[in-house]
C-alpha cells in the first residue's frame, strides 16, 4: 500500500502534503488501497470517578485582620458586611476583593464524610480528594 505522494485532492482539488490519509479540507480518503472507516462508535459511559465528584462551595473563610494581622475564622454569611476582629475589636468591611484583607484559606464540609476541610485559596476552582475519605471534590466559588 503506497503512501499518499502529495498533490491535489481528487475530490476538492486542494493541494495536500505527503503521507496523509484524508484530505485536510474535505476529508476524502486519499489512498485508494484503504477503505472508509467502518468502526462503530461505542456508547458513551461516564467514568465513575467523574460521577462521584461533587461540587463544594466554601462555608467560610480564614482572613488576616487588616488591623492586627491575627487570623480570623469567619462564616461566609458575613461576606459583604461590617465585622469586628475578636482580638483587637477593630471593625472592617469583609470584602473578598479588598486587597487590605489577607485571604489565608477557606473551609468547607466534605459531602462524602462530613468532616470540615481547611483548604488554601490556590485550590479554589480545582478538583481534589478529601484527605480523610479520599472522596472526589471540586471546590467552586459560591454563587451567592
Amino acid at each position: 500500500m503506497p503512501a499518499w505522494p502529495g498533490g491535489p485532492c481528487p475530490e476538492c482539488g486542494e493541494h495536500m502534503p505527503l503521507n496523509l490519509i484524508h484530505c485536510q479540507n474535505c476529508r476524502h480518503l486519499l489512498n485508494s488501497d484503504l477503505e472508509a472507516d467502518s468502526v462503530e462508535i461505542p456508547e458513551f459511559i461516564p467514568l465513575q470517578e467523574i460521577e462521584d465528584m461533587l461540587e463544594v462551595s466554601p462555608a467560610g473563610f480564614f482572613f488576616g485582620c487588616p488591623h492586627c494581622q491575627r487570623e480570623l475564622r469567619i462564616n461566609g454569611k458575613y461576606c459583604g458586611q461590617r465585622v469586628k476582629c475578636k482580638f483587637c475589636e477593630a471593625p472592617f468591611d469583609l470584602d473578598l476583593n479588598n486587597p487590605r484583607i489577607e485571604k489565608v484559606a477557606f473551609f468547607a464540609d466534605c459531602p462524602h464524610c462530613q468532616v470540615e476541610l481547611r483548604s488554601s485559596w490556590k485550590y479554589l476552582d480545582t478538583k481534589v480528594a478529601c484527605k480523610h475519605c479520599n472522596g472526589k471534590l471540586h471546590f467552586v466559588e459560591s454563587t451567592t
